[in-house]
């Protein structure tokens, strides 16, 4: 081979080495390609409030429509392989009302906020019942098993007969009977999502 036709392989292979380098680099400049979109349920507990309801216990904070309320007590029910819980909050700003807020999951997560409501002699005994012009639809009726901690106005432990009622665009009616005692009677709206934000308290 001669001289010249030396020289001319040579430059074509550094030509060779010179593309293929460049073609490299470009692979490693060009912008990663986005990850793709991960389905995901547009009711999960994160878009229902900030925190997790279902962590809620006594020293939390919860702030629900600009007000905020600390947690004072959390009662922990089941029922057969059924399990949920209800929460008293610090009431001192709406002159002594009891507010209480109910999670649950049956199957999706349910956050219920409850404020005690004086019934006088209505007692749960009807299949409809009407309260405020409001008509409320017995809806479920059990006895449960509760746990009590800090401050809840019951006993460390016992038993609890409740019959709900449900109304209509998220509205509840519940009637409590811990140990056999008077029935005490709660109204409940459903809390909407990005409503409510949690603050968990010390020691958690």
């Amino acid at each position: 081979m001669g001289g010249t036709a030396i020289v001319i392989l040579l430059a074509l292979i550094l030509v060779a080495l010179i593309v293929l380098i460049l073609v490299l680099l470009r692979r490693r400049s060009a912008p990663a390609a986005p990850a793709p979109v991960v389905p995901r349920d547009p009711f999960a507990p994160e878009d229902q409030v900030a925190g997790d309801p279902r962590a809620l216990k006594a020293g939390d904070m919860v702030e629900y429509l600009g007000t905020r309320y600390f947690v004072r007590g959390s009662l922990r029910l089941k029922e057969g392989g059924f399990t949920w819980s209800e929460h008293l909050l610090d009431a001192d700003t709406i002159e002594g009302t009891k507010v209480w807020v109910s999670v649950e999951e049956d199957p999706d997560l349910e956050v219920v906020w409850w404020t005690e409501y004086d019934a006088g002699d209505l007692t749960p005994g009807e299949k409809t019942i009407v309260v405020d012009g409001v008509e409320y639809r017995r809806d479920e009726h059990g006895t449960a098993d509760y746990t009590s901690e800090g401050t809840t106005g019951v006993g460390v432990q016992g038993r609890v007969e409740y019959v709900d009622y449900e109304g209509p665009r998220g509205k509840y009616l519940s009637f409590e009977q811990y140990g056999g005692g008077p029935w005490e009677a709660g109204l409940g709206e459903r809390v909407p999502a990005g409503s409510m934000t949690i603050y968990p308290g010390g020691g958690s």
